[in-house]
């Protein structure tokens, strides 16, 4: 009964794809003029650091940013499955990085007000004009105090704000397919960029605790019935965001070539500062004195404890390695297990004992350079795509 099940989802999904590009006109000639801005999708699963890498776009006075709207099409269609869920969060995003922020409004219980977008705070651009008057355009704005001085806040003013930037930025943690994002290229009034952002699996177990609350999110107990268990999770994690790299890499449609850059998180932590260049230049966005000296500071934080300060820098090793203290060696191995083809795609290296594990001197990630080369001689990945 699984198979037909599966089709079917997939059966649905090609159809919402084929309405959308019906609506967009792509089959009947119609020549739209040029993007008038940039579109960023930070494209990524759970406790991958994408809250961080969604600050890097947020507080530049270029971006307009959303943290996970797609949140509100899961919470507000609960009966669906994440596969079929895909094709109404797409269409969100769609209308969403062409400032419709109306199509928002269909999915919160109270659309008059701005503060219903789930996280608003976190984007700088509700805090600054026209959205908020408390602050300047070019401020960097701390979450609390956007939250203080600006709420509430009319729900119109959102996409009052959103047009008057050159970039708009959404991240999102709710996709399993790149497929599914693939109709979002056939508009060519959206000039796409996917970042892609994923991390070791075995940090992400790491944080089991907070995995065990996304099992319900993901809908998996709901559909069948199952007890909250943190492997499904980190099964359905790790074969999807390797499924979707590897379409990228290997089968991309001809629109997504020069649109689709992966990133890992290791690779963020242990040079933000060149990490955050490479992202800017990649969607087009120009870098300041102002906005380097932040990106230092947070990366950089040795004082007391800052809810709103994220101290990725201070020791990378207690960042992007925390899990080698945190977990057993029979954890390590059960994710090793679970998460093998992914771990090979993106060049995370197995341990092979506890003295192995808890050796900080040993680098577990593999060079990026290393990682498209070693991926194409593989083939231990034909049931992930």
């Amino acid at each position: 009964s699984w198979i037909p099940r599966v089709t079917t989802q997939r059966l649905l999904l090609l159809l919402s794809s084929m309405l959308l590009l019906l609506w967009l006109g792509c089959w009947h000639g119609a020549v739209p003029p040029p993007p008038s801005r940039t579109h960023i999708l930070l494209l990524s699963s759970w406790r991958s650091g994408s809250t961080f890498a969604g600050q890097l776009f947020s507080q530049h006075p270029d971006v307009f940013y959303l943290m996970e709207p797609a949140k509100h099409v899961w919470y507000h269609l609960p009966g669906g499955s994440p596969e079929l869920l895909q094709g109404p969060a797409r269409n969100l995003l769609h209308a969403l990085f062409r400032c419709e922020m109306a199509a928002l409004q269909d999915f919160v219980h109270q659309p008059h007000w701005e503060s219903q977008i789930f996280m608003w705070p976190m984007s700088r651009a509700l805090c600054s004009p026209p959205a908020c008057e408390a602050f300047q355009h070019g401020d960097i704005v701390r979450p609390l105090e956007c939250q203080a001085y600006c709420d509430p806040s009319p729900f119109g003013k959102a996409a009052e704000a959103c047009i008057t930037y050159s970039h708009v930025a959404l991240k999102v943690v709710r996709f399993f397919q790149l497929e599914a994002l693939y109709p979002l290229l056939a508009d060519p009034a959206l000039d796409l960029c996917i970042i892609h952002l994923v991390r070791d699996p075995r940090a992400v177990y790491a944080s089991r605790q907070h995995i065990l609350l996304y099992l319900d999110d993901l809908l998996i107990s709901r559909a069948h019935n199952a007890t909250p268990n943190a492997r499904l999770v980190m099964r359905k994690v790790c074969h999807s965001q390797a499924g979707m790299y590897l379409a990228a890499l290997r089968h991309p449609p001809p629109a997504l070539r020069g649109r689709y850059l992966l990133t890992r998180y290791e690779d963020l932590v242990r040079d933000p500062v060149g990490q955050v260049a490479e992202w800017y230049h990649y969607t087009g966005l120009a870098s300041s004195p102002q906005l380097e000296a932040w990106v230092h500071n947070i990366t950089h934080w040795s004082g007391p404890q800052d809810p709103e300060v994220l101290p990725v820098r201070r020791d990378a090793s207690k960042v992007s390695q925390a899990w080698r203290h945190q977990l057993s060696f029979h954890q390590v191995q059960e994710v090793q297990e679970i998460c093998k083809p992914a771990m090979e795609v993106f060049g995370y290296r197995p341990v092979s004992s506890e003295e192995e594990q808890r050796d900080l001197t040993k680098d577990l990630v593999l060079p990026r350079e290393e990682i498209e080369d070693q991926t194409k001689g593989l083939s231990v990945f034909s049931d992930l795509h």
